[in-house]
């Protein structure tokens, strides 16, 4: 760490290492007063422990059946007690002292700075970190040479921008042995349980592996431990998106302060333009028409006749009700709404439909629908079911079926803007407008051949939206299905416009919604987690707010292109002012 880039006015003295740590000496282990090799050790006790269980238990039968008290126990039962309680005491440990020593022996983070000379480091060090500089340009994205025999350090404090590797003895046989292949990559937050520590070391080994720098990849700030097991595998870091802010949106009598995580200059700024205009027009109206998640299963038959007996019995009115109770036994918030169904030869799609409460509900519809085909197999012994999903649901994909059907929340959010805040605040006309939402989001969309996408950039709003409240990103696909409708009202004065999207994917609980960032956009929206008083309240109105962003969004750039502001803007505000030429 290079301390002689300081600036102060007092003389900074250098750090002094308060106790020099010698390469050459190794710390003493517990596991060296072992008579064999560690793994040798735990392989022993671990046989040893379900050995002395299955004695016991077969001596404990025995004794049940013929009626002898289970208190008199003989010596071969007392030394396989002892045994018993040995070898449960070290498997306590997680294959014992090897784990334990990881905890004792770490070191600790005080070695090289002395306590009285800690405090006003870490305070110079702050300091200097609080430099101006353009943004991104005081990274440092070459990757440092490695000695042969790199110097192992200890943990220090650090306040710059360039990375320090922080490593121990531990840590760096644990790096060699990843990028040796010998410990798998994937296995280092269960072998170490340290999500923080296991992430850290992954990062090395990675940079190791590829000769390329991580130096402008954030590592510290997430809180790895949440993210495991449900939001991403194998971290190394995290990706700053920047989150701007769109409003106040008037929405059904209610304002919002709408979160946007982007990096496309503009969109913001249009869009907060959009939420002004209809804030002054006197707020927008969004409806929830519909709300249901679905999952289509693809079976298949020895004869088409064998596929049609199903379809028909699962379209029965008369069969809905059972199947009903088998379905919501999955969840206390899943209902199944309806099943349709498609053929294709002797191959039938089901496509089940249900609630999901305030949750995006993809895992809850499917656990549902494994319920009703586990059921189907008993009735239907012949059904070979070939996927839990067979693409009619439709997930991330653009699709007919969502547009028409509809999936997740079905919405449709309108305003009637009013001619002078057409003219001063969007500088443009309503008969503008009109024509060229026709020509554009309409004429054009078809002769394109669209699906879905008869809109300016619903998809646009919709992405940014979702990464900065924890949705889904790639189910931007089929959320971003809107069509924009613009036409002229109150004897072409005022201008009606409206956005119609049938499969906005949205939740407030599960997935990345809880993660620290994403929650605190949720929470600022008012739609933080799930709704305790109307079960799926929440995931309903931020499906709405979506919609309202979406219908600002459109209305702001249809009147950038009307009035010609497009690129105007885009290359004042969305381009680098430095000169490429001197670079």
């Amino acid at each position: 760490m290079e301390v002689t880039r300081l600036s102060s006015a007092k003389s900074v003295q250098p750090l002094k290492p308060a106790k020099a740590v010698s390469l050459d000496e190794e710390p003493t282990k517990a596991s060296d007063a072992l008579p064999l090799p560690l793994h040798l050790t735990n392989a022993v006790f671990f046989t040893l422990f379900f050995s002395v269980v299955y004695f016991l238990l077969s001596r404990w039968r025995e004794k049940i059946r013929t009626s002898t008290p289970l208190h008199v126990v003989t010596f071969s039962e007392i030394v396989a007690i002892l045994a018993f309680f040995a070898s449960f005491i070290y498997l306590l440990g997680f294959f014992g002292i090897d784990f334990v020593q990881s905890l004792v022996f770490r070191p600790t983070p005080d070695v090289w700075i002395s306590e009285d000379e800690e405090e006003e480091n870490e305070v110079l060090l702050r300091k200097e970190d609080a430099r101006k500089v353009p943004c991104g340009q005081a990274l440092d994205c070459s990757l440092p040479l490695l000695p042969p025999q790199a110097p192992i350090v200890t943990a220090q404090k650090v306040f710059d921008e360039k990375p320090v590797t922080v490593l121990t003895e531990e840590d760096e046989e644990i790096i060699k042995a990843v990028v040796a292949g010998t410990t798998p990559s994937y296995s280092l937050e269960s072998k170490l349980g340290d999500c923080k520590r296991a992430a850290a070391i992954r990062r090395e080994a990675l940079q190791r592996l590829t000769g390329k720098s991580l130096s402008g990849l954030p590592l510290e700030g997430l809180d790895y431990e949440s993210i495991l097991g449900q939001c991403c595998e194998m971290p190394v870091g995290y990706v700053q998106i920047p989150v701007g802010i769109a409003g106040p949106l008037l929405l059904n009598g209610k304002e919002f302060s709408v979160p946007m995580a982007t990096t496309e200059g503009c969109l913001v700024a249009s869009t907060n333009r959009g939420c002004k205009a209809i804030h002054l027009s006197g707020g927008a109206t969004g409806i929830l028409l519909k709300d249901g998640m679905t999952r289509a299963p693809v079976v298949r038959f020895g004869t088409a006749k064998r596929a049609a007996d199903l379809k028909l019995y699962l379209e029965d009115p008369n069969s809905f009700e059972t199947l009903s109770v088998v379905f919501n036994r999955s969840s206390r918030f899943g209902r199944l709404q309806s099943i349709k169904c498609a053929i294709a030869g002797k191959n039938l799609y089901m496509r089940f439909t249900c609630s999901t409460g305030d949750a995006m509900g993809m895992n809850m519809v499917s656990k549902g629908v494994q319920n009703v085909l586990d059921f189907l197999q008993a009735d239907f012994p012949d059904m070979d079911v070939l996927g839990i999903s067979g693409n009619f649901c439709s997930d991330k994909k653009p699709a007919a079926v969502n547009w028409i059907e509809g999936r997740g929340k079905s919405v449709v959010c309108e305003a009637i803007i009013k001619g002078d805040v057409v003219r001063k605040v969007l500088k443009t006309s309503v008969e503008s407008l009109v024509e060229l939402n026709m020509l554009k989001n309409l004429t054009g969309s078809a002769m394109a051949g669209a699906l879905g996408g008869f809109n300016a950039h619903a998809g646009n709003i919709v992405s940014a939206v979702f990464l900065a409240t924890g949705q889904d990103p790639a189910q931007n696909v089929e959320s971003s299905h809107c069509i924009t409708m613009m036409e002229a009202v109150n004897d072409g004065k005022d201008l009606h416009v409206s956005v119609t999207m049938p499969s906005i994917e949205v939740g407030t609980v599960g997935g990345g919604t809880q993660l620290a960032s994403q929650s605190a956009c949720l929470n600022l929206l008012g739609v933080k987690g799930a709704n305790k008083e109307a079960p799926g309240a929440n995931s309903r109105t931020l499906a709405t707010i979506v919609a309202g962003a979406v219908l600002a969004g459109e209305l702001s750039l249809m009147s950038a292109i009307s009035a010609g502001q497009l690129v105007k803007s885009h290359m004042k505000y969305n381009r680098s002012s430095k000169d490429v030429s001197k670079a």
